[in-house]
């Protein structure tokens, strides 16, 4: 059973890793603003979740730490699902509302 957690916690770990990359090169590839926030939105959100699962299953299999870490944990993810969503929207409407202009094919120069 020793190795079922740890394969589990490895699983979780890879794939935050995993997204949290994908979204850090979906922000250097995107062309503007708003194409930007959705990889920083939505990859940063995953990877955050999947990370603490995994520190979640190490958790709750440790006997030293126990209940109380795994309940600090899973606060931990239910207020990063609610604020980091909602803090992208913010942003993205200031933005809009301020007049920053939306990225057209068209507009973009050959260099």
């Amino acid at each position: 059973m020793e190795i079922a957690y740890e394969v589990l916690t490895f699983v979780f770990l890879a794939g935050g890793a995993f997204f949290a990359l994908t979204a850090a090169v979906g922000l250097l590839k995107m062309p503007d603003f708003y194409t930007r926030a959705h990889p920083a939105g939505k990859g940063d959100t995953l990877a955050q979740t999947l990370i603490m699962a995994g520190l979640l299953v190490q958790t709750f299999h440790s006997e030293l730490f126990g209940l109380q870490a795994g309940i600090k944990l899973t606060l931990i993810v239910v207020i990063l699902f609610i604020t980091a969503p909602t803090a992208t929207h913010a942003i993205t409407k200031a933005a809009h509302v301020s007049g920053l202009k939306l990225w057209r094919k068209e507009e973009q120069k050959d260099v």
